[in-house]
C-alpha cells in the first residue's frame, strides 16, 4: 500500500495550491481517503476527507469554505484544492487512506492506517 502526496509550495497569503494524494491500493472507490496536516509543535490535525464514492465530504471548521476535496477512483487519485490560505495554513499535509469498506469517523486518525509522506505547504504573509 502506498500513498504518494505531491503539490505542496511556498505560496503569499490568500493564493492558492491544489494538493494531490495518488494511491496504490485495491478498492480504492470503498476507501475514506483524509488530509491532515501537522505544524511544527503541534498534533496532526485533520483537515478534510471524501468518503467512498458517492459520500459528502468532511471538513475542518477551520477550512470550511476555503478548501475543497474531490477524487477521480479511475485513477485512484484525491485531489485538495486550497483557495484564501493563510498564514496559518501553513504545516505539513498527509493523505491518509482507511481500509476498504470500513466505517470510518472521518476526523479521526486511528482509522486510517495508511499514510502517505506528506507534502509541505507554507504561506507567507
Amino acid at each position: 500500500v502506498q500513498l504518494q502526496a505531491s503539490g505542496g509550495g511556498l505560496v503569499q497569503d490568500g493564493g492558492s495550491l491544489r494538493l494531490s494524494c495518488a494511491a496504490s491500493l485495491s478498492s480504492f472507490n470503498d476507501r475514506t481517503i483524509g488530509w491532515f496536516r501537522q505544524a511544527p509543535g503541534k498534533e496532526r490535525e485533520f483537515v478534510a476527507a471524501t468518503r467512498r464514492t458517492g459520500g459528502r465530504p468532511y471538513y475542518a471548521d477551520s477550512v470550511q469554505s476555503r478548501f475543497s476535496i474531490s477524487r477521480d477512483d479511475a485513477k485512484n487519485t484525491v485531489f485538495l484544492q486550497m483557495n484564501g490560505l493563510k498564514p496559518e495554513d501553513t504545516a505539513v499535509y498527509y493523505c491518509a487512506a482507511s481500509p476498504s469498506g470500513q466505517f470510518v469517523i472521518p476526523n479521526l486518525r486511528r482509522y486510517y492506517p495508511y499514510w502517505g509522506q506528506g507534502t509541505q505547504v507554507t504561506v507567507s504573509s
